[in-house]
């Protein structure tokens, strides 16, 4: 008897979703197309839209991840390029130490994969007519038509007659780095692919900065790119210069791009070293400053507040593999999650 009851009850449950099923399509069947667009159109572009909105929410592109590429910078390893940089002695323009230095960093390039141009050039100094020498370094698989990031150093140091100056911080600490940056963009092909490596010759003043003396390799790097109206291929950029102060702490230029500052901020409070950046008093010229004036937006990570700046005192000693490590890992951090989105 309890069986009965319980097939009594699901047949007589089947025949209620019968008549409902039936009375359902009857009346579906009942209205035009028309009519039915008109009662329930709405509802569809609605769901439709909202169900875009989804689509575009989860599948955006967001660029691509690189993953946790600043943990792969080494400050051991950029201070062990500073070293064999200042081992090499002064390294002032048109001096044999700066074509060892120069040959030095050229192999080290090509060695990770970098094709590098020479950028030969002459200008005009209180000394006289003065040949420099700029590098520029590309993947061999950078796509046309894109838009590339600089990363900037200059690599010579200040011509002085009365010091041995040999730039452990002042055009060494920024181009080991930069070596170092060159070697963990290798691994990380298509964030290499986008970003273009420059080593500036000619940085320093042989009397005092002006127009027409210091800058001389970023100055004549800006006035190619503005003579051939490329300036349009470039993002922004990122120059370096004296980096490794033990007593570490990066002063912005005042009139630094304020997007970049920004984000450059937003790094270093993403790897929790904030506190080793801030804004400079004032503005400060350096090789940024052409780029900036041509139209390339380009901040320069400077330390400025560095006693030895230009004195014989400007030795190893003063460096810091952990401040090298600390600009290189906010560099890659704001390259890999910020610069291409």
């Amino acid at each position: 008897m309890p069986n009965d009851k319980k097939r009594r009850g699901r047949g007589a449950a089947a025949k209620s979703w019968r008549r409902w099923r039936d009375a359902g399509w009857q009346w579906w069947r009942a209205d035009s197309l028309a009519a039915k667009w008109r009662r329930w159109g709405g509802f569809v572009l609605l769901a439709l839209a909202l169900f875009l909105v989804f689509l575009f929410l989860v599948f955006r592109s967001t660029g691509p991840r690189y993953g946790a590429v600043w943990n792969e910078f080494s400050g051991e390893k950029a201070l062990a390029h500073v070293q064999a940089l200042v081992d090499l002695g002064p390294r002032p323009p048109e001096s044999a130490a700066i074509k060892k230095a120069r040959g030095y960093i050229r192999r080290y390039l090509e060695e990770t994969g970098w094709q590098v141009e020479e950028q030969p050039f002459t200008d005009q100094t209180p000394r006289g007519s003065i040949s420099f020498v700029n590098l520029i370094a590309r993947r061999p698989n950078q796509p046309r038509h894109a838009k590339y990031f600089l990363l900037c150093s200059h690599y010579d140091t200040k011509t002085f007659e009365s010091i041995r100056f040999v730039g452990a911080n002042d055009g060494g600490s920024s181009t080991g780095a930069l070596l170092e940056m060159a070697r963990v963009l290798s691994l990380h092909l298509a964030l290499a692919a986008q970003i273009e490596l420059v080593f500036f010759d000619g940085e320093e003043a042989y009397d005092t900065f002006s127009a027409t003396d210091g800058l001389y390799g970023s100055r004549y790097f800006a006035r190619q790119i503005s003579e051939a109206k490329t300036g349009k291929t470039y993002r922004g950029g990122i120059l370096w210069d004296m980096m490794g102060d033990r007593d570490l702490t990066i002063t912005l230029p005042l009139d630094s791009p304020a997007d970049l500052a920004r984000d450059i901020f937003a790094a270093a409070d993403a790897l929790q070293v904030r506190n080793h950046f801030t804004y400079f008093s004032q503005d400060i010229l350096d090789d940024h400053s052409p780029l900036d004036a041509i139209g390339i937006p380009t901040i320069d990570l400077i330390d400025f507040d560095y006693p030895p700046w230009h004195t014989a005192g400007d030795t190893m000693d003063k460096l810091s593999a952990q401040s090298l490590q600390t600009v290189g890992a906010v560099t890659l951090y704001y390259l890999s999650e910020l610069a291409f989105k």
